[in-house]
């Protein structure tokens, strides 16, 4: 055999071991054209440093200057002595000064989140050209944990005070557990903006009680993530630290192998849907270096196989597709041993 030949051989061999070697499915569904998209920088309003700047001497002054930039939070009346009294206790909270000043320290501008944000944006205009951009706000909640970000009438609104690092002592005296520690960093701002965002897109559904049901609608929503940041790390779309990414990533066929012969896909038995979906420090019934929730990732792999296979599925059919069985044996998911 000449030396061309080998060499072709050899590119067909590795092509070949590339195609077959593995579920994990390359971006390439995701790496969608956006040259006809209208783009539209983005601005994130602080109201978190407009407020702290307001001297307590001035408060309702200073207030009344940046009502107009900030009606979302000032549109009351801010003559009234209890809510300017209860304002004044807020601002001069010992723990809300920790917070606010730990947040200004760590964000003192946030130009990279409005790139990403912008970017994302961009993507969602792709795939709904009718959508809204959101005004973005930042605010100190003096730890509103359960709700880092939300989305209220075309406003997203950013607690940056969840996301000072695991580190950050206030947590661990909050009585915050470790595994929710870790998400609560810079990394996870744009990831959990979006997934504030995709409810307004992904209608309040109930899915089916089985296993296989929730895996695929977990999965699917880490999809619309995955959509509209897809070359965004995936460990911070699903909230896995790199440990447990690379857990789940070598032990991935060992999971779908214990579903399977335990015949546990189709089950909607309470105990055993909630042990592969339920948050915590990792998944029961695996090793402690498990992370939690290995049923939504294994749906979002099933998710994804399912849009690489079928690129004219849109993200909105996907989304409304309430066929779960569909959707598995559309995305042919076998993960590598």
């Amino acid at each position: 055999m000449n030396r061309l030949g080998k060499f072709g051989f050899t590119m067909l061999f590795i092509i070949l071991i590339m195609l077959t070697g593995s579920c994990h499915w390359s971006s390439s569904r995701l790496e969608v054209d956006l040259s006809d998209i209208p783009f539209e920088p983005v601005r994130i309003h602080r109201y978190d440093q407009a407020l702290f700047a307001i001297p307590h001497d001035r408060l309702v002054e200073g207030l009344e200057q940046i009502r107009p930039s900030y009606l979302f939070f000032l549109d009351t009346d801010l003559h009234d002595s209890t809510k300017i009294s209860n304002l004044e206790e807020y601002l001069t909270n010992v723990r809300t000064i920790e917070f606010q000043e730990t947040s200004q320290a760590q964000y003192p501008g946030l130009s990279v989140l409005e790139e990403e944000l912008a970017g994302a944006f961009h993507h969602l205009r792709y795939y709904y050209p009718d959508a809204r951009i959101p005004r973005m706000y930042t605010y100190i909640s003096g730890g509103e944990y359960q709700y880092p970000v939300r989305f209220v009438d075309s406003v997203l609104l950013i607690a940056l005070d969840v996301y000072l690092g695991s580190g950050f002592k206030p947590y661990a005296a909050d009585g915050i557990p470790l595994y929710k520690m870790q998400r609560m960093e810079s990394g996870f701002i744009l990831p959990d903006c979006i997934r504030a965002l995709a409810d307004s897109y992904y209608p309040v559904t109930y899915p089916g009680n089985t296993l296989l049901d929730q895996m695929v609608d977990a999965g699917k929503r880490i999809y619309f993530v995955d959509a509209l940041i897809p070359d965004y790390p995936d460990r911070f779309k699903i909230g896995y630290t790199d440990q447990q990414m690379h857990w789940i990533e070598a032990n991935e066929a060992q999971v779908w192998a214990a579903i399977i012969e335990n015949q546990l896909l189709y089950s909607s038995v309470g105990s055993i849907v909630r042990t592969f979906l339920a948050d915590g420090p990792f998944t029961a019934d695996f090793s402690a270096e498990s992370p939690p929730r290995l049923g939504e990732y294994l749906g979002w792999q099933i998710v994804r196989g399912y849009m690489e296979r079928h690129p004219g599925v849109t993200l909105d059919e996907l989304i409304h597709e309430t066929d779960t069985q569909k959707i598995l044996t559309g995305s042919k998911y076998k993960p590598r041993k």
